[in-house]
């Protein structure tokens, strides 16, 4: 039996039902610590502290491939992911198979038309397209064309891409699965460390102080939204993702927890 500090055990009774902002949350199973947590397609997979990705299965987690990861992403491209030494992964048949690439990413999104948009270390954003990234024949041949510049986290959608750069700074774009050059990254209001978009658009973000805030006013003529609506917490968040109208929230001290309006 897994033993958490008594703060922890506090934290997570209190956590158990509560209601914030339109949205009902509840303590999700828990995979102690979680590090970062990533929905898409209906799945729901994770990373803890010792680098170890899990996927849900009901209602416990299972490990996922035997890679040691520290960032997992699923979505229409499938399940990717990068280890502690940057190198990218894809999820095929039972374990994560390396694409030995051009490029080394420290975050991998898998969640736009089919393509795959990852950080690199310099903070360059590159792209897979949707075809290279769907055939297995071409995994090992990683070849991307630099999106843009000194992006620190993105998360896309088919509607567009959303990042963050190291100051704190929040940009939106349209980005194919040809991974065609975007002609502009627009800036949007509001500072985050990490931002989340969801299938249908749905975009989240957590800032420096833990605080979590949904982006309002989104559509098809204004997709990157008008305004952020602040979701209130009694725990400081760490990280967010959003599928099928489920919120999964990663707090700070590695708890998890699921939402829903």
């Amino acid at each position: 039996m897994q033993i958490y500090p008594q703060k922890c055990v506090l934290n997570i009774y209190f956590m158990i039902w509560f209601f914030t902002t339109g949205w009902t949350c509840s303590v999700a199973p828990q995979q102690f610590p979680a590090a970062q947590i990533d929905a898409g397609q209906g799945m729901v997979v994770m990373t803890d502290k010792n680098s170890s990705a899990f996927f849900l299965s009901r209602s416990s987690w299972s490990k996922l491939g035997s890679v040691s990861l520290k960032h997992v992403s699923v979505g229409p491209a499938g399940i990717w992911g990068v280890d502690q030494q940057n190198e990218v992964y894809k999820f095929v048949a039972s374990d994560f198979v390396p694409t030995h690439g051009e490029y080394y990413l420290k975050q991998v999104d898998a969640g736009g038309q089919g393509q795959v948009i990852g950080v690199a270390k310099s903070d360059r954003i590159h792209c897979l397209t949707a075809n290279k990234a769907s055939s297995i024949k071409e995994i090992m041949h990683w070849s991307t064309s630099s999106v843009t510049d000194l992006l620190i986290y993105i998360s896309c959608a088919p509607t567009g891409c959303w990042g963050v750069n190291a100051q704190q700074s929040i940009f939106f774009t349209q980005i194919s699965n040809s991974c065609v050059k975007p002609g502009i990254w627009n800036k949007v209001d509001g500072e985050a460390v990490n931002v989340e978009v969801g299938s249908d658009g749905n975009v989240f973000v957590v800032n420096r102080l833990g605080l979590l805030y949904e982006r309002t006013g989104i559509s098809d003529h204004v997709p990157q939204g008008t305004d952020w609506k602040k979701i209130e917490m009694s725990v400081k968040i760490k990280h967010a993702s959003y599928d099928l109208g489920y919120l999964w929230l990663v707090t700070e001290e590695g708890f998890i927890v699921k939402c829903t309006k």
